[in-house]
């Protein structure tokens, strides 16, 4: 009896951990594609805002800068910035991700 008590604890705790394991990851896909999303619109919002407000002291010439190719304003380089935005996004969650996934498995191990 004392060793199926023994047994049940232990598999208990073992879910446990596997629970918090789980809760303190980042799904790359989910950050992926947040993080994508709010860059293409952030990129969509700030040209919105160069159309609308032109006289704006807004430094637009940095999307130049962190978009490659991009320039103010054609059909073409707009849809090249909206590619490049979602692909920073994917950029940043690719190295990011598995980088705090690998640290949170890490510390979590030496901790327990």
């Amino acid at each position: 009896m004392l060793a199926k008590t023994y047994a049940d604890e232990k598999l208990r705790s073992a879910r446990r951990s596997q629970l918090n394991h789980r809760i303190a990851t980042i799904p790359v896909l989910a950050l992926g594609m947040a993080s994508s999303i709010f860059l293409a619109v952030s990129f969509i919002l700030c040209v919105l805002g160069y159309l609308l407000f032109p006289s704006l002291p807004v430094p637009h010439g940095l999307l130049s800068v962190v978009l490659p190719g991009f320039v103010l304003l054609t059909w073409r380089s707009f849809l090249l910035g909206l590619v490049e935005s979602l692909g920073w996004g994917w950029y940043v969650s690719l190295v990011f991700a598995p980088l705090y996934n690998y640290f949170v498995h890490r510390f979590s191990r030496a901790h327990a």
